[in-house]
């Protein structure tokens, strides 16, 4: 079954951005002259998804008019936030019950576009397949990678980086009982289970978690206009 629908995660609090979250949510501060989740809104069309969810919670107000404008569907998450597996498993009565697109907004690409990657990749008997980015092409703080990828496959800790982007089954987010987790916990799960599937993006990556990687992103969008 070829993915329907898209999650989008924009409820986060975005501490590391300092005085740029002090006002707004994350998501809504400006990257090339739009707010950053509206260029992970172009990718999930582009790529030829119509339904877009997006979860909420930090400043839920500055944000949910904007998405509800695009014609998102808006998960807000309240009183508490629920990370990215709790918000996943919260908005599947608006996702259905196939596979789902999730993506991380804080990010800059360039090169092919992640979604459509991703929906060309994909295989019914996969649990999950991920967007991966070497470690040395990436740009992030981060110093350490996320997985390694042999033939397809992920396995724990290695010179790739999780990039934000992912197809994802989630008929056993239910087996969790947290309310609030991480996909990380279900990937765990995933990767006991069986294998877990992933692709490396060919262009450049920018992880936008901090003012610096904003500034980066800015600059490699500039250059690839």
């Amino acid at each position: 079954m070829t993915p329907a629908s898209a999650m989008i995660f924009a409820a986060g609090f975005g501490t590391r951005m300092g005085p740029l979250t002090q006002d707004r949510p994350k998501p809504m501060i400006p990257l090339a002259g739009r707010p950053m989740i509206d260029h992970a809104i172009d990718l999930v069309r582009d790529a030829g998804i119509q339904h877009i969810v997006a979860n909420t919670h930090y400043l839920h107000d500055r944000i949910a008019p904007h998405l509800e404008t695009l014609g998102l569907t808006v998960c807000h998450e309240t009183p508490d936030i629920l990370d990215t597996g709790g918000g996943l498993r919260a908005a599947l009565p608006h996702l259905g019950d196939g596979p789902v697109v999730t993506l991380n907004p804080d990010a800059a690409w360039t090169g092919p576009n992640p979604v459509a990657q991703l929906l060309s990749h994909w295989r019914d008997e996969m649990q999950a397949l991920l967007m991966l980015v070497p470690l040395d092409q990436a740009r992030s703080s981060r110093q350490t990678g996320d997985f390694s990828l042999c033939s397809g496959e992920i396995q724990r800790s290695g010179p790739y980086l999780y990039a934000g982007a992912q197809i994802i089954r989630t008929d056993r987010l239910h087996e969790i009982d947290l309310t609030s987790f991480s996909l990380n916990l279900y990937w765990d799960r995933l990767l006991a289970a069986g294998p877990v599937h992933a692709i490396d993006h060919p262009g450049q990556w920018c992880d936008i978690g901090h003012p610096d990687g904003l500034r980066e992103a800015e600059q490699i969008m500039a250059n690839h206009v």
